[in-house]
């Protein structure tokens, strides 16, 4: 991830005094954080938003838990977003129940809070690693020169049109809310319509020909965002 801003974190906590203790440790350090308290609650905002990094309570009121919703999310979302655990359950028989369950990490509580920012930092940065060369055939992006190549051939972007480029590969596969990318794009504090990203999402599939025919497709998810995905047959 180029800045810390940009992280959208998704913390389901069912504990209120705990969840606003968290909420206020991640968005001091600049980073946006949805806070969720049942299950329900979290598989309804997953479905109209986008996240890159979740932090998950094992024990919730209700019948759902973690486990459950992490299940949810491997099955129904997407394998890779980094999942943290964040529980006072610690043996070692739990532990490795939420690792073998795709949990990418474990926090005990209490959960300290740079310990907490440390970890989703890495998270994140593991799933989206910086790199100078960014290679997405026929595409490279160069992201010390800012600039992206298409057959070899430079492609005149501007500012915002490149970043949004270069997130949407970098998150490729991955459904992207439009709200995810004003913030990871444009920044937390832009106030923008979300007409914006569309935008400027029209205009990359014309600069870069990510259209149906091609083999990256930047595809529009109704009333949620955009997808940029590869066609493997061609």
């Amino acid at each position: 991830m180029s800045e810390k801003r940009n992280l959208r974190i998704a913390l389901l906590e069912d504990n209120h005094e705990q969840a606003a203790r968290v909420l206020r440790w991640i968005e001091s350090n600049g980073y946006h954080c949805s806070v969720f308290n049942t299950a329900d609650e979290f598989q309804r905002g997953f479905r109209k938003s986008s996240f890159d990094v979740v932090v998950l309570d094992w024990m919730l009121e209700g019948t759902s838990t973690g486990l459950d919703v992490l299940e949810w999310i491997r099955k129904t979302l997407t394998s890779d977003i980094p999942v943290i655990f964040a529980t006072s359950r610690q043996a070692e028989e739990d532990i490795v129940t939420a690792l073998r369950a795709g949990a990418d990490d474990y926090l005990a509580k209490p959960v300290r809070q740079h310990e907490l920012l440390a970890r989703l930092y890495a998270l994140a940065r593991r799933a989206q690693p910086e790199t100078e060369l960014l290679e997405c055939p026929p595409y490279v992006f160069d992201t010390a020169n800012r600039e992206v190549r298409m057959n070899d051939d430079p492609v005149k972007l501007t500012e915002k049109e490149y970043e949004l480029a270069l997130f949407l590969f970098r998150n490729r596969g991955r459904v992207l809310s439009r709200q995810h990318l004003l913030t990871s794009v444009w920044g937390t504090s832009a106030e923008l319509n979300t007409r914006t990203v569309d935008t400027h999402a029209s205009r990359l599939r014309k600069k870069l020909n990510l259209l149906a025919s091609e083999r990256w497709k930047l595809t529009s998810i109704y009333q949620h965002g955009y997808r940029l995905e590869e066609h493997t047959s061609h």
